[in-house]
């Protein structure tokens, strides 16, 4: 199910009514919410609902048994089924075509053929998402970090929550089980920012990614030819601001829906593309996939501790397997390498003391708008099909492809002047959170901007599309 559909808010209204105006007591709420999760996912392929449940008890068991003995080896076997349980789904579901492909073209370098079936396996939406999040449920038990949650009930809806279900934030459960613990229940104010966060999701997504970015990313990636510089620019930021607004636009419909229940999401994104260097980049976009890395993969590898090649190895790995993450392709791992590489550059450059510290006014400026292009540079290999389309998309962004022109002077002028907005809004707003600028605004004009904005929602004409992370 779709939040940008009329069958998600039929659902959501279903669901709110229920919850406050129902007599239901605390655990039968969310017993509802439970059941209401399981809903809005198999509505999209009830079988697969499998998959959840599985998850759900074998790291509930797992995490029971880890807390329970402290047998090293006992531990240690708890903790393999988990991961070989979840890491396997998300093995043979999302990347056992990749494998099968990759096994065959190894075979032909050593001369020998096989035709391998078709592989025909539907990815399960939003499977690397709630895998990491139950797998950290389980790594931290192993490390003691936390303590497991009280009740089954909790549990399983700490996995299955419907606003963050299929694309995140990854949610911690040191950071949304215990809130399940007592009755929640949004206040007047919580309930009607919550509104408001959904309705600027929506419009990011619908309006912005949809109707103005998307058609213009879609026309130069899907083009054969050789393009203008101008046209090939135009579709890398087309699809810098799609995959933003689509994303951060999920986001923030996950945290206002939960927050209309009284349920606090940690913040996803914070202005990235005003970053200045690529470790604030991180610190700034996907953030809850972004601090996942860092905590069960660069960290356990060494991070920084060691020597300074085995840190650029624990970089390049984390962003590597980071741009694996994203995709069962190897444009996905050029993306990866590519953002290992500015990382490593960049810890060089400040090893050195060729980097500015604390940058400001036009040096800022000038140090963001650096880091956004090199940004929109590695966008080409996610958004790219092959390599055929990303080199010739590069080729020609850097002035070294055709002269075709296919895109409309108005469509470049909107992708442009947009983008812009994009850039300077977000450098402006480094230091801002957008609940603040919202708390700050005058009730008038407050209600100006969300009328202009279901005034928006309205007009456009889509339908229904998905978004860009439920791949993932």
């Amino acid at each position: 199910m779709l939040f940008n559909t009329l069958g998600f808010f039929v659902f959501l209204a279903a669901v709110l009514l229920l919850y406050y105006l129902s007599p239901l007591n605390w655990k039968q709420k969310k017993g509802m919410l439970l059941l209401a999760s399981y809903v809005f996912y198999g509505l999209w392929n009830p079988p697969l609902i499998l998959l959840l449940w599985i998850s759900t008890v074998v790291d509930w068991t797992a995490g029971n048994q880890l807390m329970k003995t402290d047998n090293p080896s006992r531990r240690k076997a708890w903790l393999i089924l988990s991961l070989l349980v979840n890491l396997g789904f998300l093995a043979f579901f999302k990347y056992g075509a990749f494998f099968m492909e990759n096994f065959q073209t190894m075979l032909g370098w050593a001369g020998l053929s096989y035709d391998a079936p078709e592989w025909d396996i539907l990815l399960p939406m939003g499977i690397s998402f709630y895998t990491f999040q139950t797998l950290s449920y389980t790594l931290d038990l192993y490390k003691k970090r936390i303590k497991p949650a009280k009740t089954f009930l909790d549990f399983a809806l700490y996995v299955t929550f419907f606003p963050q279900l299929v694309a995140g934030p990854i949610v911690r459960s040191d950071e949304l089980v215990p809130q399940f613990y007592e009755p929640k229940k949004a206040n007047t104010h919580q309930f009607l920012l919550g509104l408001l966060l959904l309705t600027i999701g929506l419009f990011e997504k619908t309006v912005f990614a949809d109707s103005i970015l998307g058609p213009v990313s879609d026309s130069v990636f899907g083009s054969g030819d050789a393009l203008a510089a101008l046209d090939a620019w135009t579709g890398a930021l087309a699809f810098s601001g799609q995959i933003f607004f689509d994303f951060a636009g999920y986001s923030l419909c996950a945290i206002g829906i939960a927050l209309m229940l009284g349920i606090a999401l940690p913040d996803n994104f914070r202005y990235p593309y005003g970053s200045i260097g690529f470790s604030e980049l991180w610190q700034r976009w996907h953030i809850s996939l972004s601090t996942w890395l860092r905590d069960y993969l660069y960290i356990p590898l060494g991070g920084n501790r060691k020597s300074a090649g085995r840190t650029y190895v624990n970089l390049m790995m984390t962003m590597l397997l980071g741009g694996l993450w994203h995709g069962a392709s190897w444009t996905f791992v050029a993306w990866g390498a590519l953002h290992g590489t500015y990382l490593i550059i960049e810890r060089l450059f400040k090893q050195k003391g060729l980097y500015f510290k604390n940058p400001t006014g036009v040096t800022a400026l000038l140090l963001a708008l650096l880091t956004w292009t090199c940004v929109n540079v590695t966008w080409v290999f996610f958004r790219a099909e092959d390599f055929e389309t990303a080199w010739r998309i590069l080729g020609s962004m850097g002035l070294l492809g055709g002269e075709e022109e296919i895109l409309l002077t108005n469509h470049i002028v909107a992708v442009l002047g947009l983008m812009t907005l994009v850039f300077l809004g977000h450098f402006a707003m480094r230091k801002r959170s957008l609940v603040g600028v919202i708390e700050k605004l005058s009730t008038p004009l407050l209600v100006l901007l969300w009328g202009i904005m279901m005034f928006g929602l309205m007009i456009v004409q889509t339908s229904g599309q998905q978004f860009i992370y439920f791949q993932f």
